[in-house]
């Protein structure tokens, strides 16, 4: 059986000192709770992928009902109306690129990241963009129906991905409330998707609740 010490090294003690500062410098604790980072971070990764998928199909199918209204040609992506910034621009070319030049327009958005998502929300794209994806989240509280009202929280879900992505220490994070802002997010799309996504999930709020 592995022991923390060789543990330590395996990870490297740099990578183990945020965990050892943690816990006051104790070596086997901060390998418990480095394994506890490990495990939630699994299990928010989990449920964060839903929330992207469900916000992205959201905002996607928003988007194609609004082209298709307005007799469009092509997809909503070709950016008709030139509204699009150079960074989204590429975000899709790219998209093009991996999925080949044939692929439907399903492929496409599929390979579209949480973050070309999260820059659609935007403040630039109040006038432009927000008219349409505005039916994405049919159950925004009344008053708050605004791109930043959705763009804040799925800013912090994104950063909080990414931190999961890059396997760093989530120690500082208050994960609780990042639950809440998928629960805000995906209630604003559908409150069945959220209670299907985040509250039936015992095992991540287990987790929280459970750190060493």
């Amino acid at each position: 059986m592995a022991t923390a010490a060789l543990v330590e090294q395996a990870i490297s003690p740099s990578r183990l000192g945020p965990y050892r500062a943690a816990v006051g410098g104790d070596l086997q604790r901060a390998v418990q709770l480095y394994r506890w980072n490990a495990t939630v971070s699994a299990s928010f990764w989990e449920v964060l992928g839903h929330g992207e998928v469900f916000l992205r199909n959201a905002i996607n199918n928003a988007l194609v009902t609004a082209h298709h209204r307005h007799a469009a040609a092509g997809d909503w992506f070709d950016d008709p109306r030139g509204v699009l910034t150079a960074r989204a621009r590429a975000d899709i070319d790219e998209a093009r690129r991996r999925t080949g030049t044939s692929a439907p327009a399903g492929k496409v958005v599929a390979e579209l990241n949480f973050g070309f998502w999260r820059f659609l929300l935007a403040r630039r794209y109040t006038s432009t963009l927000w008219p349409a994806i505005r039916h994405a989240f049919p159950h925004l509280p009344r008053g708050r129906r605004n791109p930043q009202v959705i763009e804040e929280p799925v800013i912090r879900l994104h950063t909080l991905r990414n931190r999961i992505a890059h396997h760093e220490p989530l120690l500082s994070i208050p994960l609780h409330d990042r639950v809440d802002d998928l629960r805000f997010v995906l209630d604003a799309i559908d409150p069945r998707l959220r209670t299907w996504a985040v509250d039936d999930d015992t095992r991540l709020l287990g987790l929280l609740t459970h750190r060493p």
